[in-house]
């Protein structure tokens, strides 16, 4: 076999697989920050009486897909795990959502569209942005977004762990996006 043919058949076959792999796999992004990237601060809190929430509250767009199709709704909890002094600060829990829906536009998670909202640290049902104090660095913000089993009947208000507990069983799989934040 030629240098050439060898070579075009490798590349087929790493373009035709890496196709496949990636097309099975489930992701989770955002068109406003790549994985591991910093956020904009119009994307951090803005808390009255709270100095370090200096931003517009503003949440960012979400995009997903291939979620296994026994899907029958998804979470999404967005968690920062070196706030409170690493106790951790959950900043959204979300679910309820249709397993038809692909994402959400900018300003959804604000907004409460399209999701059952739980209670979050700051104790709301919506996004509440960044608020890392100046000095402790660039925190990083976990987007952890679940498919599950579970029909899209929760109750609102529901906390990150309660969440958890009534998803145990339930879950088939998981993406996640980290997006960093510092003042």
């Amino acid at each position: 076999m030629s240098a050439f043919i060898k070579r075009a058949l490798c590349a087929t076959l790493l373009i035709y697989g890496g196709q496949v792999a990636a097309n099975d796999l489930f992701i989770l992004q955002s068109p406003a920050f790549a994985d591991n990237g910093m956020m904009d601060k119009k994307f951090a809190g803005n808390a009255s009486g709270n100095p370090n929430c200096t931003g517009e509250n503003h949440s960012p767009p979400l995009v997903w897909s291939n979620q296994p199709q026994e899907t029958q709704s998804l979470a999404l909890v967005v968690h920062d795990p070196e706030g409170a002094k690493g106790l951790g600060v959950t900043h959204l829990v979300a679910y309820n959502i249709p397993a038809s829906a692909t994402g959400f536009s900018p300003n959804a998670l604000r907004d409460g569209k399209g999701f059952t909202g739980g209670k979050n640290t700051p104790g709301n049902d919506r996004w509440h942005g960044p608020c890392p104090p100046p000095g402790s660095g660039a925190h990083h913000y976990t987007f952890t977004l679940i498919a599950t089993s579970q029909p899209p009947d929760l109750p609102a208000g529901l906390t990150r762990e309660q969440l958890f507990e009534k998803l145990k069983g339930k879950t088939l799989a998981a993406a996640g996006l980290v997006g960093r934040f510092g003042q």
